[in-house]
């Protein structure tokens, strides 16, 4: 199915078969397959969060680029063999072009995902913690800000990561009039941590409730994401205050070796996790099936909920 002149779509039998039936959908990304986590730990959390998706009665689309083609759901010899690729490429909005030229693999950020998204009409996504503006520079910011600003779709996420500066984070989505759905909280969660002492737009705490936010922000002519910021679980969870200097340490260390542009998530978080001896990988991965859960909910309820607009 080609979408452009440059642009292949392909599309897995189930997912193809779910947009036929009207059936629930959850995006994934995969960055966090070939740049987020070391072998074998990477392809055990994308069976994971394929498996969580599941079983709350909706199909896992993960998103990736296999010989230079955007595949929207992804089988499970695909999987192992994104998972084990040799350098991949880190897919931004920015780089579909080269990745498709050059015939490549790579995994998709947060904003590449949701451009896939775009084309395949997919609505709801579920992610780790959103990219935004780092610390190091102001002038760094994330292209997944830019998505946010310009996609509608329900995007679930545990906040910002923490490495980055997440009132300006927060500052930028504002001015671009995304909504920030706190979900069963007023406070912007903070990756590891379920507090950041920064406000939310809305507390909301049921899946059918984001729904009808989501559709009332739309219905108002707003062209931008809803954003659901889901706290990572309390068992797993990192306070702020514990999480700061370890950041703050890892961040310095990013400024002293010269890291920067799409070396430096990847560099912050594998620092970080040594720091905290293996503590912040165990909150990564329980915040990603959290979100991975929550995120199938919604796609549950915001398909019930057209369905019966068609009845």
């Amino acid at each position: 199915m080609n979408i452009s002149k440059n642009l292949s779509l392909v599309l897995s039998s189930k997912i193809s078969r779910s947009l036929q039936r009207y059936t629930p959908i959850v995006a994934l990304e995969s960055t966090v397959l070939t740049h987020g986590l070391p072998r074998p730990q990477n392809l055990q959390l994308a069976r994971d969060m394929e498996r969580t998706v599941r079983e709350e009665g909706a199909t896992p689309a993960t998103i990736a680029f296999l010989d230079g083609h955007l595949h929207i759901g992804l089988n499970d010899q695909e999987l192992e063999r994104l998972a084990n690729a040799e350098e991949p490429y880190k897919v931004g909005p920015r780089d579909f072009a080269r990745v498709i030229t050059d015939e490549a693999n790579g995994g998709t950020t947060v904003a590449g995902t949701m451009l896939a998204c775009k084309h395949a009409n997919i609505k709801v996504f579920a992610t780790g913690g959103i990219g935004g503006v780092h610390r190091e520079s102001s002038f760094d910011i994330s292209a997944d800000l830019q998505a946010l600003a310009t996609i509608p779709m329900i995007v679930v996420c545990a906040g910002a990561k923490a490495i980055l500066d997440l009132p300006a984070t927060l500052e930028y989505l504002e001015t671009m009039s995304v909504p920030v759905v706190g979900y069963g909280t007023d406070d912007f969660p903070a990756f590891y941590s379920r507090e950041s002492g920064l406000d939310v737009s809305v507390n909301l705490d049921n899946p059918q409730d984001v729904v009808e936010f989501a559709k009332a922000h739309w219905n108002a002519g707003l062209q931008s994401a809803v954003l659901v910021a889901n706290p990572v679980p309390l068992a797993d969870a990192i306070s702020k205050s514990e999480m700061e200097p370890i950041i703050e340490k890892a961040s310095k260390e990013a400024r002293q070796n010269g890291i920067h542009g799409q070396a430096l998530t990847p560099f912050l978080l594998q620092r970080i996790s040594e720091l905290t001896t293996g503590k912040s990988m165990r909150a990564n991965l329980s915040l990603l099936l959290n979100n991975a859960r929550l995120a199938a909910q919604i796609a549950g309820a915001l398909r019930t909920t057209e369905k019966r607009k068609l009845a």
